[in-house]
């Protein structure tokens, strides 16, 4: 999926949220919507990472 179309998804989302669910569902989404963008990023970077390097105390 291209940048447009995760960027249409996105705002569809938050369109429903806002319109259904107010200012504070609006938010809610907004913010989760960009931890799971953060969470897909790192896996990008990362290839196929698991999830206990999420919890690794150690570093690399």
């Amino acid at each position: 999926m291209n940048g447009r179309s995760m960027g249409l998804l996105v705002g569809v989302a938050l369109g429903f949220a806002a319109y259904f669910g107010g200012f504070a569902a609006f938010l809610l989404v907004g913010s989760l919507g960009a931890v799971g963008w953060g969470v897909g990023a790192w896996l990008d970077r990362e290839g196929a990472a698991h999830l206990r390097d999420l919890f690794d105390r150690e570093g690399r």
